[in-house]
């Protein structure tokens, strides 16, 4: 075999090899047998190639094949694992004994299926661009309009330079802007976007491309040219978001995913020597085995928003993104007890953190963020976290699923507060540095909580929620009358609790949301009787 049909070399299917098995529901116990024991349920494809194989044949193309990128990041175990400690932090390190990934090779696929926002992040020279580029022609584009399509942050960079440009005869000739047309540049009309250095733009051209990427539509002299669903890929060489000029945040808020370009290992140095003698360049060779067509992306998106988040996963969601919005200190209302109100006001939170006493502020993990999560956010980790289920052949979400993927997603969403008293623990100040770590920490302290409260199996809000969700036509008032009285009587019991966090304020808000319902509809009965 020559060297480059070793290159162009597809690994053979199945690439994830698993004991054919019929999906089944979620089931509770699954969670307390071990992380080690979840059953792992599989989707035969029958005849042509499923769509979640050819993208794991991409995926294994580009990790063996395109970039020289040996981290497997993105760990899962289906038995007994080894570890190891190193040096004087006791850094932990695991030997997956599952099919594990590279979150800088998967993220970008799993985002052109979803068709959403991937940012890259890292130093020059680590193949942010490179990564995109192979995304676009995953999409079917050639690498010459792949390249050409590029849009290059630079300061000098105008509306017109990414929109397009007045006609100049029109201009002259125009009575009105409706006669004027426009050339329009043709990366608005692709599939695949790319921002290279998206921090180099300035502000004005900025809320421009915000436009684009949020209503997907581009606007110049009041003409308006509709842009297709596409996947987007900015690159940056930092996370802060800084630059020639500072992201707007409503811009930043748009993207949805954000992975991190690692290092290169020079252990594979003799590997980037063999491509310089034979002159290959992997964007060149992508086997036509693994591109997809406009078509088998649609199919991809349909199959991933069909998996199915088992609910008391996402009874785990719910209470994990409780925890950081609650503000006690905010408001005298309930409604208004949140850190957007704080925000709101212009006033700082360390003015108000003093008056915050009594509570374990090392353990409410509501102290480590200056934010909520917004429903943009969580959204798109529903989306993703079903997107990699489905990659990896699965019909149902797992644990390990939200525990991996929420990291990438929540990012640039949660405001870490630094100056937490969590953080000044021993062997906790490195999360100050590392946000993937941090935000897989709070996952498994927010699921430890949940666990220790007995939610899965003793939870009033779900019970109340489970009923009304049965309907209200036909019930009738002597029924309504005694869920009001339910609904009274654990308010009340949870009213002798002497301390308030982020989880119990979301559930006294349902709950007075429910009662409001009922009154509504008891008034209702009243009326029609």
């Amino acid at each position: 075999m020559g060297l480059l049909d070793m290159f162009q070399k597809v690994s053979e299917s199945p690439t994830n090899p698993r004991q054919s098995k019929s999906a089944k529901p979620f089931d509770v116990a699954d969670l307390y047998s071990g992380p080690l024991a979840q059953p792992q349920l599989g989707t035969a494809a029958a005849g042509a190639i499923a769509m979640d194989e050819k993208l794991r044949q991409a995926y294994f193309w580009i990790v063996n094949q395109a970039i020289i990128n040996p981290f497997y990041d993105i760990e899962y175990h289906d038995g007994p694992s080894q570890q190891y400690t190193f040096g004087d932090q006791k850094s932990v390190l695991r030997l997956p004994s599952g099919q594990s990934y590279s979150s800088f090779v998967l993220l970008p696929l799993l985002n052109l299926v979803t068709r959403k926002r991937c940012l890259l992040v890292g130093g020059p020279g680590r193949g942010k661009t490179a990564s995109a580029i192979l995304m676009g022609i995953l999409a079917g584009y050639s690498l010459k309009d792949v390249k050409r399509a590029i849009q290059h942050g630079q300061p000098q960079m105008t509306i017109t330079d990414l929109l397009g440009n007045p006609l100049p005869a029109d201009l002259v000739k125009a009575e009105s802007m409706d006669t004027i047309r426009i050339a329009w540049r043709k990366w608005l009309g692709m599939r695949v976007k790319v921002i290279d250095e998206y921090n180099r733009i300035p502000t004005r051209t900025q809320s421009a491309l915000l436009t684009v990427m949020a209503d997907n539509y581009a606007e110049i002299l009041d003409q308006i040219y509709e842009c297709p669903e596409a996947a987007w890929y900015l690159t940056a060489n930092d996370d802060a978001g800084g630059g020639t000029y500072q992201v707007i945040e409503a811009l930043r808020d748009r993207i949805d995913v954000v992975v991190k370009a690692l290092h290169f290992n020079p252990r594979f140095l003799g590997e980037l020597l063999s491509r310089i003698e034979a002159g290959i360049k992997p964007e060149s060779i992508v086997p036509r085995a693994i591109i997809f067509s406009e078509a088998e992306i649609d199919q991809a998106n349909a199959a991933i928003l069909a998996v199915k988040l088992p609910d008391p996963l996402r009874r785990r969601i719910e209470h994990f993104a409780s925890q950081f919005e609650f503000y006690e200190y905010a408001a005298a209302q309930v409604e208004y007890k949140t850190k957007d109100t704080v925000k709101l006001s212009g006033i700082e939170f360390h003015q108000l953190d003093a008056l915050d006493t009594g509570k374990d502020k090392t353990k409410d993990l509501g102290q480590q963020t200056r934010n909520g999560l917004s429903v943009r956010a969580l959204m798109t980790l529903l989306v993703f976290v079903k997107a990699m289920a489905w990659f990896r052949g699965d019909d149902f979400v797992t644990l390990e699923d939200i525990r991996q993927i929420l990291p990438f997603v929540l990012h640039d969403k949660l405001a870490q507060n630094a100056d937490a008293p969590y953080f000044e623990q021993s062997g906790k100040q490195v999360y100050r540095v590392d946000r993937i770590g941090w935000l897989r920490e709070i996952f498994d302290l927010s699921c430890q909580e949940f666990d220790r409260l007995n939610l899965d199996r003793d939870d009033p809000v779900a019970r109340f929620d489970a009923e009304y969700q049965k309907g209200l036509d036909g019930l009738p008032e002597a029924d309504v009358r005694n869920r009001l009285a339910q609904i009274e009587r654990t308010l009340s019991q949870w009213s002798s609790e002497r301390k308030l966090y982020g989880p119990r304020f979301d559930d006294i808000l349902k709950l007075k949301y429910l009662h409001q319902r009922y009154t509504n509809y008891l008034r209702w009965l009243k009326w029609k009787a």
